[in-house]
């Protein structure tokens, strides 16, 4: 009897272990029609938070943070983003950047979530992104964790230049890593998911675009397109969003933030918070004094990143 029982907890603890592991649940993401599954074709959605610019705040660039914002904050999926502006950028430090991305980076593979290598930038620069992006997929390729979103938030590109860019990163990328997801950016910040919807790319697998939304400032509107994006049949992938305005700043809405998780978990569609940061702004969500690594308490967790942490929580059971 005391042996079957040691069996059956051990058992227990196995299937409690997979279903804390997203990629052992889900293992190769694929996308199918405007549903993203797991590798039988299950639809999945995708819940997690991204860190903040890693040349602004470094410091929250480590393994333990991935480690925290699984076990206690819940989340399947932890976005890395990699600032091509600002000072101490990818382009003007290389080495430095990699040195924050990597940890990140194997931290999730490590602790099998999925991880999305973001370059994040608001202007072109094609050749710059081929060459890190075929370098990642040589390196991680290999590994189903691995989500690439090759565009951030473009803001005066036409969607004629983004498909353009997109076909010439995804090219380079498919050279070494066939099959993980592939997020593009869309024109105006990620919100004309609209002209996405009019004429997405042809030929592409495993691709999907994303469209980015602040609730205290985009309500019904940027709702009832991305809706209608998707079932045209277009795969959205909300990679970066806040409860905050566009700005990062000002007033929470909540409310809005609800409608939008419920758009989200109604149509399917997978969502990520920014940010993990502790700049003195509304969607920043640690106090200065928290640590570089967590587990954070929630005396140093700001409004929204409470607000965040319960969400994910709620969700990501």
């Amino acid at each position: 009897m005391k042996k079957l029982l040691t069996i059956m907890l051990s058992c227990l603890f196995a299937l409690n272990m997979q279903a804390q592991d997203p990629v052992k649940k889900y293992g190769q993401l694929q996308v199918r029609g405007a549903q993203l599954c797991d590798q039988q074709g299950n639809p999945v959605i995708l819940r997690g938070v991204s860190l903040g610019w890693h040349n602004l705040w470094p410091r929250f660039y480590n393994k333990k943070v991935v480690q925290t914002l699984k076990q206690d904050w819940n989340a399947s999926v932890v976005r890395a983003a990699m600032g091509i502006l600002i000072e101490d950028n990818y382009l003007e430090n290389p080495d430095f950047a990699m040195q924050c991305m990597t940890p990140v980076i194997e931290s999730a593979i490590k602790q099998n979530v999925y991880v999305i290598i973001d370059w994040h930038s608001h202007f072109l620069k094609t050749e710059e992104a081929k060459a890190f992006f075929g370098r990642m997929a040589k390196k991680y390729g290999k590994y189903p964790h691995i989500i690439y979103e090759i565009y951030n938030e473009p803001v005066e590109d036409s969607w004629a230049d983004l498909k353009k860019y997109a076909y010439e990163v995804i090219g380079e990328i498919r050279k070494y890593d066939a099959d993980n997801i592939v997020l593009v950016g869309c024109p105006h910040w990620d919100q004309d998911i609209h002209l996405v919807a009019e004429s997405p790319l042809e030929g592409v697998q495993n691709v999907m675009y994303t469209v980015h939304f602040y609730a205290a400032t985009h309500g019904d509107y940027l709702r009832e397109r991305t809706e209608a994006a998707v079932k045209k049949g277009i795969p959205v992938f909300i990679s970066e969003s806040g409860a905050t305005e566009a700005s990062g700043d000002g007033k929470i809405d909540p409310v809005s933030e609800e409608k939008w998780i419920q758009m989200c978990e109604r149509l399917g569609v997978s969502w990520v918070c920014w940010s993990i940061s502790d700049k003195n702004e509304s969607c920043s969500m640690l106090l200065p004094r928290a640590t570089a690594t967590g587990p954070w308490p929630d005396d140093v967790i700001k409004e929204y990143g409470k607000l965040v942490k319960g969400l994910l929580k709620k969700y990501n059971k």
